[in-house]
């Protein structure tokens, strides 16, 4: 009886710990952006949908999570100009974090006090139809060298909505 506790035990930490709960501005969990999209399916297992709308997502599960994932045609080179690849990921989990800890539910002050020293970064809010400040602010971590942005939706100064994707004109 106690081997099999212990079995128990290691199998559940074992399934615990190898859940990519990560996200930066390259992925979200197992997802990245630029990743094919046979192996996004793979990660989703089921055929994800391409959509020329970058507005249109992907439901998919992971690690019991939902993420939006945007599959759309990518140039890629000379060699295959054109290619089905994951151009962006979006989650409202709280279970999805940085290196350094920050996801949906910290606060405007945490991101800024974690990534003040960011090379690029830079917070945001628009404008609604009648001029006055939307409810949504952003913040957002720019990528140059790879291409692609973190974005935290913030209402309210906290955090609802991690995005990441392609940084166009890179």
């Amino acid at each position: 009886m106690k081997k099999l506790s212990i079995f128990l035990f290691l199998g559940f930490c074992q399934l615990f710990f190898a859940q990519n709960f990560e996200v930066s501005t390259l992925r979200i969990g197992d997802f990245k952006v630029f990743m094919p999209k046979s192996e996004a399916d793979k990660i989703a297992k089921k055929a994800l949908q391409t959509f020329e709308d970058y507005e249109k997502t992907n439901k998919v599960s992971l690690n019991g999570e939902n993420v939006d994932v945007t599959l759309m045609d990518q140039w890629v080179d000379e060699n295959k100009p054109m290619q089905k690849q994951v151009y962006s990921l979006k989650t409202k989990s709280p279970k999805f974090k940085t290196k350094s800890g920050m996801g949906v539910g910290n606060t405007r002050d945490q991101l800024i006090d974690t990534y003040r020293n960011y090379a690029n970064f830079e917070v945001h809010q628009y404008k609604d139809e009648n001029g006055k400040n939307d409810k949504q602010s952003f913040f957002t971590l720019n990528d140059y060298d790879a291409g692609t942005y973190l974005t935290f939706v913030m209402e309210n100064n906290i955090v609802v909505e991690i995005m990441v994707g392609m940084n166009e004109g890179c």
